[in-house]
């Protein structure tokens, strides 16, 4: 029975509640819960015995599948500190990460060995590097196979603690990526819900009470669309695996949301979890793209988070879709989840202000009607991995507690609301006024004509900054007039919100997981 607030403790509390249960269905494997657990204990055993340990920082390096899992849960086990490999990085990219992250271990696909093989020798910190087989057929040579580790007689008990920590790196859409340290009691409330999520019971209290939420959690199935390395797909795991659901993955290497459709219709999934409208805007296209197709009948949620969910996809969803209900959490990677998001008339969504979440300003809570940045206390980080200059920037002492400052901007509403406007680091200043791209952006993907966009700022002699757009064609042979697209957007917004330029391209760059990529938008928007 599970005695602390840790995330291996709990899982194998649930493990031995519901052993039977389905916990992975995939391409390649259909494990049960006891079945997960055992192979975890195997990888476990297997990296102990290659001298990975408590404390020891270890990659996941992976497309989406069980042994992404497997992986973050065998870290878990040894006290280890599992984080994110972004799997489009390339070389130097790779150098930074591992080096920053003082990487003991990477596991990673074996479609990466190449990659591996070049950046090694420059990470004085990496001991062992795992090759996971995936098909591609690649030469592993200086990784050990991971089908060895598993070969282990599970070992342990490994020493534990409710300090032990998790690397979340961020995107690095407008910097370099971060590694924010999450302690798992933290993690467990403030990002996977407290194992409440799917569960009449609520949130847990004491560890011990995850054998309960295990027993009698909904009897349901989610499918993360978003591949697992994006932070917000593991929140979401989380919060089911706690709760006994099954979690069904998609082992592909892009998405494809005919795929997705086919799999989700096959495994009878009841929660289709995305990240924003790079993801739910295919999924609207190719639902109305073939109606009656897939039935769906068996999906009670479709959920987004982690990035803009426009309304008028929301509601297009809701009408291709009935038995779904639509959920859009929003939160970062360094304050958790802020809540579920309610729109609001002139940004782009509002969330409940209350003792642990708020607008700060200059080191204080902000007073009603002003405008700062939205920030959580409680259960939070408790900084960057070797980073203390931005750790003390981010986390921030107000009135004898430790405040996680986000990079979202919001003002502190009278009624007890935040009206949250976006990401601040990236807000536009034309001629004195605020503009914040993603409300900009979802009036552009709701024209007709234009099938994703993004917004940055250009130099302006005159303006200090212009409003430009970058956006890509549902049909690149018939573009619209520029003026029929700034009479769309005026309509809908202030004038000096419109964009004064537009930028075609072919396609417009966002993460793996549908995050938009700011610092290319900013190049695209210099030479509009």
């Amino acid at each position: 029975m599970a005695s602390r607030f840790h995330l291996a403790d709990l899982f194998e509390t649930a493990a031995a509640t519901v052993p039977d249960r389905l916990a992975v269905v995939s391409d390649t494997a259909r494990l049960t819960f006891a079945q997960l657990n055992q192979r975890c204990d195997r990888l476990a055993a297997g990296l102990a015995a290659q001298g990975i340990g408590r404390g020891d920082t270890i990659g996941l390096y992976l497309h989406n599948g069980p042994a992404y899992l497997e992986s973050f849960i065998a870290a878990c086990k040894l006290g280890a500190v599992p984080y994110n490999v972004n799997y489009r990085y390339r070389a130097d990219e790779l150098r930074y990460l591992f080096a920053n992250a003082d990487s003991a271990a990477i596991i990673h696909g074996a479609e990466f060995s190449a990659l591996i093989r070049d950046v090694r020798k420059d990470v004085s910190t990496l001991r062992l590097t795992v090759a996971v087989e995936d098909g591609s057929g690649a030469d592993i040579a200086g990784s050990l196979p991971y089908a060895d580790l598993l070969a282990h007689e599970p070992a342990g008990p490994w020493e534990r603690s409710e300090d032990d920590v998790l690397l979340c790196y961020t995107g690095g859409t407008t910097g370099m990526p971060k590694g924010v340290m999450w302690p798992h009691r933290a993690f467990i409330f403030a990002c996977a819900g407290g194992a409440g999520f799917f569960n009449p019971h609520g949130p847990i209290t004491v560890p011990a009470d995850i054998a309960s939420r295990a027993a009698d959690g909904y009897p349901l199935s989610l499918f993360p669309l978003a591949p697992l390395m994006h932070m917000a797909a593991m929140w979401a795991v989380w919060s089911a695996l706690l709760n006994g659901v099954t979690i069904i993955l998609d082992e592909s290497r892009m998405f494809d949301p005919e795929r997705v459709l086919d799999i989700a219709e096959r495994e009878g999934a009841n929660m289709l979890q995305f990240v924003g409208d790079a993801m739910a805007t295919p999924l609207r296209d190719t639902l109305r793209a073939h109606p009656g197709r897939w039935d769906l009948a068996k999906v009670v949620n479709l959920g987004s988070g982690g990035a803009v969910f426009s309304q008028h996809l929301k509601d297009d969803l809701k009408a291709l879709v009935p038995s779904a209900s639509i959920s859009d959490g929003m939160g970062s990677s360094e304050t958790g989840m802020s809540g579920q998001a309610a729109k609001s008339a002139e940004g782009v969504m509002r969330l409940p202000a209350n003792d642990q979440q708020q607008v700060v300003i200059g080191g204080r809570i902000a007073a009603v009607g002003e405008t700062g940045l939205i920030a959580r206390t409680g259960n939070t980080p408790v900084g960057y991995y070797n980073d203390p200059a931005k750790t003390a920037e981010t986390f921030v002492p107000i009135d004898g507690q430790l405040w996680a400052v986000s990079g979202d901007a919001g003002r502190r509403d009278a009624d007890g609301m935040i009206t949250m406007f976006g990401r601040g680091s990236t807000c536009i200043n034309t001629g004195g006024e605020k503009v914040f791209p993603e409300e900009v952006e979802e009036v552009l993907r709701a024209h007709p004509a234009i099938f994703d966009a993004v917004v940055a700022g250009q130099p302006d002699p005159r303006w200090g900054e212009r409003v430009v757009g970058i956006v890509s064609a549902r049909n690149p042979a018939a573009l619209p007039a520029f003026d029929e697209i700034k009479a769309f957007a005026g309509d809908r917004l202030a004038g000096y919100k419109v964009p004064k330029a537009l930028v075609w391209v072919d396609e417009v760059r966002r993460s793996p997981a549908g995050k938009q990529d700011y610092r290319w938008a900013s190049e695209m928007a210099a030479g509009a």
